[in-house]
Order: C-alpha cells, then sequence, then structure tokens
C-alpha cells in the first residue's frame, strides 16, 4: 500500500472538514464555558442535592457538542466517499469510516445516562427543559480531533456537568483520551497496518467513553449513599 494514496484520501478530508473542525482543546474548555454562562449555568453555588437513580433528568448539548457532531459528520461523508479512483485499499477505508461514525459517541452518553436516571430527555434549548421542570439538567459537552494530513493528534473527550432544578452545581462526571498517530505517515506501511492504526481513533474514543461510564456510575453512586446516611 503506497503512502501516497493514503494522502490522498486525508487531504481530501483535510480539505473537506478542517473549516469546521472543532477548535483546540483550550479553546474547546472556553467554548463550554461561555455556553455555561449563556444558558445561565455556570456553578455559583454548589447545590446540596446529590444525584439518585429515581431522579428525571433534562440534557442540553453545549455549543462545542453541536460542532463536534457537524464536525463528525463530515469527516464520516468524505470517509463513505473514499477516493474517487477506487485506489484505497477496503480496510484503511472502512477504518476511517467506523472511526469517524458521528453516533457512536452521543448514543453511547445518552445510554450511559440512562442507565443511571430513571428518564432521560434531550431539550433544544434552557427554556424548553426549565418548563418541563426535570429533576436534575446536564450540560453535556463533547469534543473529537481526528486525523488529517495537518494533524496527527486524535483526543476524545466528553464531560457532562449536573445542575440541580435550580440551576445550581452537583458534579461532573467525565472521560478523556488522546493519542498521537506519528506512525500512520510512515512510508511503505502495509494496508493493514495503516488499517489499524486508523482504527485506534475508535479505540481511543471508547476508551474514554468508558471512562465516562465508571465516573457517571461513581458520581451517582456518591450521592446515593449520602442521601442513605442523610436518612
Amino acid at each position: 500500500m503506497r503512502i501516497s494514496t493514503l494522502l490522498t484520501l486525508v487531504a481530501v478530508l483535510t480539505g473537506s472538514v478542517i473549516s469546521t473542525a472543532p477548535a483546540s482543546a483550550a479553546a474547546s474548555v472556553a467554548t463550554a464555558v461561555t455556553n455555561e454562562q449563556s444558558c445561565h449555568l455556570m456553578p455559583l453555588a454548589d447545590s446540596g442535592i446529590g444525584l439518585r437513580h429515581s431522579q428525571s433528568v433534562g440534557v442540553l448539548y453545549s455549543e462545542n457538542t453541536v460542532a463536534t457532531l457537524q464536525y463528525l459528520e463530515q469527516y464520516h461523508s468524505v470517509a463513505l466517499k473514499g477516493v474517487e479512483n477506487g485506489a484505497l485499499d477496503a480496510r484503511i477505508r472502512n477504518a476511517f469510516i467506523n472511526s469517524s461514525d458521528p453516533e457512536l459517541a452521543i448514543d453511547w452518553l445518552k445510554a450511559s445516562i440512562s442507565r443511571e436516571f430513571a428518564s432521560v430527555t434531550v431539550y433544544h434549548n434552557l427554556d424548553a427543559l426549565m418548563q418541563a421542570r426535570p429533576d436534575v439538567v446536564v450540560m453535556l459537552d463533547t469534543y473529537n480531533q481526528l486525523v488529517t494530513q495537518r494533524n496527527s493528534n486524535v483526543q476524545a473527550r466528553f464531560i457532562a456537568k449536573f445542575y440541580d432544578s435550580n440551576l445550581q452545581y452537583i458534579g461532573k462526571a467525565e472521560g478523556v483520551d488522546a493519542k498521537e498517530l506519528t506512525s500512520v505517515w510512515v512510508h511503505d506501511k502495509a494496508a493493514a497496518e495503516i488499517a489499524a492504526q486508523i482504527d485506534q481513533q475508535r479505540e481511543l474514543q471508547i476508551h474514554a467513553l468508558k471512562q465516562f461510564d465508571a465516573s457517571l456510575k461513581a458520581l451517582v453512586t456518591t450521592g446515593e449513599v449520602a442521601q442513605v446516611a442523610g436518612n
């Protein structure tokens, strides 16, 4: 498998996706903070309410999450098309497709939250959520960065910040992972090796999502224990 063929696809991905890619990790954190300010979700005071399995949850997507979903959809769309002349090895093409699935993380996160609470509903804006009055409000912030010709630093970060019905901060669950895929660009690498490298993008996301699962479970368990102790 010639590296020039791989670079052809990556160049296409770069040209089609880079303009809408999420900001750097540092910038995306700033974006999340700005989103919380605009939604009046800044943790001005800690809530005295703990998380419990019996609670209803309303979820909001941060602007960063919306941008990340758009970024993954574009990346995934280009990967599905592959290289027009068909020169790209199917294993590499499939690795790009599987590792850029825009539904992977968001579906996983919603399922993870649903396992821990009585009901979970996603709202398009804060006004609609506040009218519904769920027990708990969640600001879901996600960030993904995938490999392109200009970038070999793959990242995945998933954060859920929890607030009570008065928008006071309860706590957060998170999962984070990052890896440099510089070996993808080594010349004369076999197609199977390249595909395995690209597959690490999906593996990295899943690792971060499993971290999120564990973090959320621990957060809810702490709330349940505190409730029992208070009784």
